[in-house]
């Protein structure tokens, strides 16, 4: 008996730490039509300039067909008023369930509300929608972890340098997951500031997470700074871009390490020609798959699992989270390639072929 008893309390102390259970017990408004028929997920997304949310939106769409779902989708170009209108147009077109990449975390709130009012359940997509105690689930990475990965690998490869000087370039500040890389980064950054190992000479934050204002922000760090530094902490990928054109002006490329996040196709282009020193690989097929299959289990008011929750001010939102993880010239065969995320020929095809690395 005390075997059975210790056995129960291992087995319910593992199912929690798996996760807390989203349960969809209520009407959504939307449960006759998704039932009778082919169910319908709203995409509003902020943009598609990079080239990551190509991949998301194809990635969802695909699973959702799968699933026997259809997917309806609206481009805002990082407009909010326009994020707004095309969640109205979606709510008319009677969609079973929102998903929602915001373009300002806090402005969509007001897009949350419309859905709740509407009776649809909503996803909050890589990025936290804030200010709202009506959304239903948050699908995302380990957005702090990203800031350590990235910081890390900066201070681990300028550990030898004497006086190692960084650059620092933020996102967006309307994007919530743009504070959420620089709390990561400040975990590992600032210990070694306080202690005289690293020195910031220069950082600022990117405007709509644009490359231009990345390079205007670097040139402006080479104008007053000079060029002796050492490292640039770039946030993402294209914002990456913009610094090492700013580089490739000054002359400074291959002698600059800079940091990014994305896996971006040009970005690991970049890694494995040199310009570029690392990048977070966020597995978006997985993300979007999984946000596809949550999605349509709200439509149906099924029961969806998650690994915690997220403060965002006015409520814990019940959060699911995809893996990541660090990709070096090093690794990237291993990484992104083997995983199927960009293929061999497309990231050293910028690299002579008698330099490539064996398949």
């Amino acid at each position: 008996m005390k075997l059975r008893i210790g056995l129960l309390i291992v087995c319910l102390i593992m199912s929690v730490s798996l996760g807390l259970l989203l349960s969809k017990s209520g009407s959504t408004g939307n449960e006759s039509a998704a039932g009778e028929g082919k169910i319908r997920i709203g995409f509003s997304m902020d943009e598609v300039r990079g080239a990551r949310w190509h991949k998301d939106r194809d990635s969802l769409k695909k699973r959702a067909a799968e699933l026997g779902a259809e997917v309806v989708i609206q481009v805002a170009n990082s407009d909010d008023a326009k994020q707004i209108q095309d969640i109205q147009g979606l709510v008319t077109q009677e969609v079973d369930v929102m998903v929602i990449v915001p373009h300002d975390g806090a402005a969509m709130a007001k897009g949350v509300e419309i859905a709740h009012e509407a009776g649809i359940p909503t996803i909050s997509y890589d990025r936290l929608i804030t200010g709202t105690d009506k959304i239903d689930l948050y699908v995302t990475f380990d957005n702090v972890k990203v800031g350590v990965l990235q910081a890390t690998y900066l201070a681990d490869a300028l550990k030898d340098v004497k006086n190692p000087k960084i650059v620092r370039l933020f996102g967006s500040k309307t994007d919530n997951n743009a504070f959420l890389f620089k709390e990561g980064q400040d975990q590992v950054l600032m210990p070694l500031v306080e202690a005289g190992k690293i020195e910031i000479i220069h950082e600022d934050w990117c405007d709509n997470w644009e490359g231009t204002n990345a390079k205007r922000i670097v040139n402006a760090a080479i104008t007053q700074h000079g060029k002796d530094f050492h490292g640039i902490l770039a946030s993402a990928d294209v914002l990456s871009s913009g610094a090492v054109k700013a580089l490739e002006e000054e002359g400074l490329a291959r002698k600059i390490l800079v940091t990014g996040q994305d896996a971006d196709l040009v970005a690991c282009q970049r890694i494995v020609a040199g310009t570029q020193a690392q990048t977070v690989y966020k597995p978006i097929p997985e993300l979007a798959t999984m946000a596809a299959e949550m999605a349509v289990k709200l439509a149906k008011g099924k029961s969806v699992i998650v690994q915690g929750g997220v403060d965002n001010g006015l409520m814990t939102v019940p959060m699911a989270m995809a893996p990541i993880m660090n990709v070096t010239k090093e690794n990237m065969m291993e990484t992104v390639i083997a995983d199927g995320f960009h293929s061999y020929e497309d990231v050293y095809k910028v690299i002579p072929e008698n330099q490539r690395p064996p398949r």
